[in-house]
């Protein structure tokens, strides 16, 4: 069965505490949080007093996601505000090897994000030492966009890197997930599915987040 992590980005944040409670309710496993900084992507999200309050209201693994440059100045930060999960993008970061054991020192599992534009082969040295990579299938910095459907080879030719390297990491797909794209993106090879509108728009998310685990 596929991880569940509905992207808070699309959550309603007049309503933060009710979209916590009906996710900790849910199938849901883990609770996405997409951190922005206006530099590396064009928008600005929320940052470390959403996700400490966020990390109050669940017992779930808090999976965040850092679209931010220089993420190594926060890590720690990150840590203390009660991340499960760190991921930085491979663009933004000079030393990656260096990022990576760094977020590993502090007790949290270690991701990497890679744009549309970016090739997986970058990871070949680097991927025994992650625990997931999330491969964004928009182009970051905007929730609501549609899924690129070259991303579904970019997922295979991870999956056979993985296998070569004898790596244990997941395969995390980022943006345009929807119920009608995510059986062809399990079947090419993901792990973890993040989902935004298709889960807050929904009528009745946890019956969407229901749906979606069931595939």
């Amino acid at each position: 069965m596929p991880i569940i992590a509905p992207s808070l980005l699309s959550a309603n944040f007049l309503n933060l505490a009710e979209d916590c409670a009906f996710l900790n309710e849910s199938q849901a496993d883990w609770f996405h949080l997409d951190v922005m900084d206006g530099r590396f992507v064009p928008n600005i999200s929320f940052g470390l007093p959403v996700i400490s309050h966020i990390r109050t209201a669940t017992k779930k693994v808090c999976d965040v996601h850092l679209m931010i440059e220089e993420p190594e100045k926060y890590t720690v930060a990150f840590k203390e505000a009660g991340a499960d999960i760190l991921t930085v993008h491979i663009e933004a970061c000079n030393h990656l090897h260096r990022n990576i054991q760094q977020i590993k020192s502090l007790g949290m599992k270690a991701g990497v994000a890679v744009n549309p534009h970016t090739p997986v082969h970058l990871l070949q040295d680097i991927i025994q030492d992650l625990d997931l990579v999330c491969l964004m299938s928009v182009n970051p910095g905007f929730g609501g966009q549609h899924f690129i459907p070259q991303t579904l080879e970019k997922i295979r030719s991870l999956k056979k890197l993985i296998v070569e390297k004898n790596s244990h990491c997941l395969i995390e797909i980022d943006g345009g997930v929807t119920l009608e794209n995510a059986p062809s993106i399990l079947a090419a090879g993901a792990d973890v599915l993040v989902a935004g509108n298709t889960v807050f728009k929904s009528k009745d998310p946890v019956a969407t987040i229901a749906a979606l685990k069931a595939l």
